[in-house]
């Protein structure tokens, strides 16, 4: 069930109008039944599998809390990673094999298959985890009731995309008295507005674009890389900030708060910068649960950059079962060993001379970190390893041509996109940006908007509004890109 499909606005309409209806001591019982119902549309049969999941880690807590301690949680986590391994990388594994016996000349002894890789398991698989580790870290109490904390796992608005949520941000809310609250809802759909504009206006007609060079990319020159490239950042942006809005914003129809899963990223000034604003649950997971564990930033230099560089990779396996996935964690990791490495030598002291050089070079700081993520988007969106080298090899091509009027426009046609829908989407992105510059001094859009007079607002939702009808995708929806990991 998508959240850009007129079956979930129907289902979340059903959703919203129950829950008030309901007595409070019924309410989560009505919202573990609609997320069961949510994940089910999508393979009934896999809802065995996070019921399990749930179980498991609903167990071992009870029993770290009984005492049983790393007897309870080694085997919680061997068990976790060993269900994601099987589900996600086993036919990674295996077809990586079979390549390496093929070079050799060898017969692979092992025949292929395939195994359906179930939506969101890498998102509710962290998110249990993250609880038995804080369990033990007695961070909180374990939750007694089994069907409570299956809802805290499978609560339908972010189950299958995020944000990872922490117990005791999302736990306890679940099960609070939420009275009917005319500005929770107006918040609400104000969030899910937005989240609609930026997937169903930017990243889906982006998409269009994206696919048609990284799909083909032997028929392409540089100028469709580049072009491609900074589609496919905003593609994803909008594609998963915007389902993270969405999500948000029907928590909060309901009356709960979810984190903030973005904030403003491509406004960075580092790659450290940029990892505290993109994808925050799951960069925070990593920093809580691999890298400080692992002995993070409190070890010498050398210890310190190889746990950034495996902390990184791990996230970029996270991602997917692909060569691609690890290149781009493995890019991101040296990003950040070469950045500990210049300001290892250029600390200074808090002062005036500090601040006014970092003002003065904060637009080449900024310039940098977005060439840098937007060169690592390319393995990320990359079929195949070779085809990412190939783009790489030929991402300076055509441009030799740049001033023939006749080779830019046939470029520019065989992109998938008329010259209309190219603008459109720049100009969304740009409105975009422009939103997102203008609110810096709040925590997003919406907030500065409540602050603004009842007429500025209506202007601006009703325009948001507008352009989702006239300028949306709405045939052959398109899925959320952060659903198949």
């Amino acid at each position: 069930m998508l959240f850009n499909s007129l079956q979930f606005i129907i289902f979340f309409a059903a959703v919203t109008g129950i829950y008030y209806v309901l007595p409070h001591k019924a309410r989560w019982v009505m919202l573990l039944i609609a997320s069961c119902i949510f994940y089910m549309a999508w393979r009934p049969e896999l809802i065995v599998l996070i019921l399990f999941s749930s179980l498991l880690n609903y167990t071992a807590a009870l029993g770290i809390e009984k005492g049983m301690g790393k007897k309870a949680l080694v085997p919680a986590i061997i068990l976790n990673i060993g269900i994601l391994f099987i589900f996600k990388y086993l036919v990674f594994i295996s077809t990586s094999l079979a390549k390496l016996y093929a070079l050799a000349g060898r017969e692979y002894p092992i025949g292929e298959f395939d195994i359906v890789l179930p939506m969101g398991i890498s998102f509710y698989t962290f998110q249990g985890l993250g609880y038995v580790i804080d369990v033990y870290r007695k961070t909180y109490k374990a939750e007694k009731n089994f069907f409570r904390f299956a809802l805290f796992i499978m609560f339908f608005p972010q189950l299958v995309a995020g944000p990872i949520e922490r117990a005791d941000r999302l736990l306890k809310q679940l099960f609070r008295r939420n009275k009917f609250d005319v500005s929770n809802i107006s918040m609400g759909a104000k969030y899910m507005l937005m989240g609609y504009f930026k997937k169903i206006v930017i990243a889906d007609r982006a998409a269009v674009l994206v696919n048609t060079v990284y799909n083909s990319p032997k028929d392409f020159n540089g100028i469709a890389f580049i072009a491609a490239t900074v589609f496919f950042a905003f593609q994803i942006y909008g594609d998963f900030s915007g389902y993270s809005d969405i999500a948000k914003g029907c928590a909060k129809v309901l009356g709960i708060d979810l984190m903030q899963n973005f904030n403003r990223p491509y406004f960075a000034s580092s790659i450290k910068d940029f990892w505290k604003r993109w994808h925050i649950s799951l960069s925070s997971w990593f920093r809580d649960y691999l890298y400080i564990p692992m002995g993070g930033s409190r070890c010498g230099w050398l210890r310190k950059n190889f746990n950034l560089l495996t902390t990184f990779c791990v996230s970029g396996l996270w991602h997917g079962a692909n060569w691609t996935f690890l290149l781009w964690g493995f890019l991101h990791g040296i990003y950040q060993v070469i950045e500990n490495t210049v300001f290892r030598f250029k600390k200074w002291n808090d002062s005036i001379a500090k601040r006014l050089i970092m003002a003065a070079t904060l637009p080449f700081r900024w310039i940098i970190t977005v060439a840098l993520v937007f060169l690592a988007w390319i393995p990320f969106r990359a079929n195949s390893i070779s085809d990412c080298l190939y783009i790489f090899k030929n991402l300076t091509t055509g441009f030799e041509n740049i001033y023939d009027m006749q080779f830019l426009y046939d470029t520019l046609n065989s992109l998938g996109l008329g010259v209309f829908d190219i603008l459109l989407v720049l100009g969304a992105i740009a409105l975009l940006m422009f939103i997102e510059l203008i609110s810096m001094p709040f925590e997003d859009i919406n907030v500065m908007m409540n602050k603004l007079p009842f007429a500025v607002r209506f202007v601006f939702y009703y325009a948001i509004a507008a352009l989702i009808i006239a300028a949306g995708v709405f045939s052959g929806l398109g899925e959320f890109i952060y659903f198949q990991f």
